[in-house]
C-alpha cells in the first residue's frame, strides 16, 4: 500500500527560497528506494513554510531513506535554513480516482 508523508518545514526568515532551492536538488537515490513522488511547494501567505508531499511504496521504504548517506548529507546541509517550526501527518493511501 503507498505510504504518503505531508508535512510543513519552518524556513529561517529570508531562506524559504534557498530551502526549497534545495529539496528540490535532482535525487535519482530517492526513486531508487522507493519513493514515488516528492513535491515541495510554497505559499505566499505563509512566507517562511515550505510544504511538502511525499508519496512512497511504504512507511519502511520511507524509514530507510532517512539513514541513506545521501539522504543524511542533505538533511544536514538543510538543518541551517530551518527554523525547528515543522507540521505534518502521515497516512496509507487508500484509493485514487486517477489509478487502479
Amino acid at each position: 500500500m503507498v505510504f504518503a508523508n505531508a508535512g510543513t518545514l519552518g524556513a529561517i526568515p529570508g531562506k524559504r527560497d534557498a530551502l526549497v532551492a534545495h529539496l528540490t536538488q535532482r535525487s535519482r537515490v530517492l526513486s531508487e528506494v522507493g519513493c514515488l513522488a516528492y513535491e515541495v511547494g510554497t505559499n505566499d501567505s505563509e512566507p517562511d513554510t515550505v510544504f511538502v508531499i511525499e508519496l512512497w511504496d511504504s512507511a519502511d521504504a520511507h524509514q530507510a531513506s532517512l539513514k541513506l548517506p545521501e539522504v543524511q548529507t542533505s538533511i544536514a546541509t538543510a538543518r541551517p535554513l530551518l527554523s525547528g517550526e515543522f507540521g505534518g501527518f502521515q497516512f496509507e493511501v487508500a484509493g485514487s480516482p486517477l489509478r487502479d
